[in-house]
């Protein structure tokens, strides 16, 4: 029953949260692997121009000439008809992500619709497309704080019946741990720890 209680709370606390990250702009950027990230929409520009230069630094060094070989073929597909450049876009689109996520020490995973960004990416890069952090760390902060807070209560709630039964020792118990280990996770994104994704661990490209 303190389960229930202690996830029909925290359920509570983060609904307002998600309605604020619900409710950032569709025209903000997106992740890196999804359509409407800015690896592909600069790739989308680049295309249409024909000038592959602003891709370049989504690549390592060592990968330029693949995407140029890959853009120049693009390029020349794409003047066989509507259907064959959708085609040679979508081709374009996977090789460039691809090797930009191999680059960041990341799995590729396939392209993804707009709607997979996660919504505190979503809300940085927000920020930088109106030169503003202040919402993005009000956001995080407050969703931060009442994600200690509910927990935090949970676990002092059990404490004080923890010696009445052994079930009831093993309620604070459990709440112990999600809240001792929700602060540790915490204190290690703080400290920067966490790779891109969780994976890799290339120092400063680790990030998107």
């Amino acid at each position: 029953m303190a389960t229930r209680n202690f996830l029909t709370s925290t359920l509570v606390a983060f609904l307002g949260i998600g309605l604020v990250f619900a409710s950032v702009s569709k025209n903000a950027f997106a992740h890196c692997d999804t359509l409407d990230g800015p690896v592909v929409q600069t790739a989308r520009i680049a295309l249409e121009k024909g000038d592959v230069t602003p891709l370049l630094k989504w690549v390592q060094a060592e990968k330029e000439k693949e995407i140029r070989a890959a853009f120049q073929k693009t390029l020349a597909v794409r003047a066989a008809g509507a259907e064959a450049k959708e085609l040679a876009d979508m081709y374009f689109f996977e090789t460039l992500v691809r090797i930009h996520r191999a680059g960041e020490g990341a799995p590729y995973t396939g392209l993804k619709p707009g709607e997979a960004v996660d919504p505190a990416v979503a809300l940085a890069d927000k920020a930088l497309e109106i030169g503003s952090v202040d919402n993005l760390v009000d956001v995080l902060t407050k969703a931060m704080a009442n994600g200690i807070r509910v927990r935090f209560q949970h676990a002092g709630e059990t404490q004080k019946h923890a010696d009445d039964s052994v079930a009831a020792g093993r309620d604070f118990v459990e709440a112990y741990v999600l809240f001792t280990h929700y602060v540790e996770g915490l204190h290690a994104t703080i400290k920067g720890s966490g790779g891109h994704h969780g994976e890799g661990s290339n120092g400063h490209r680790e990030r998107e």
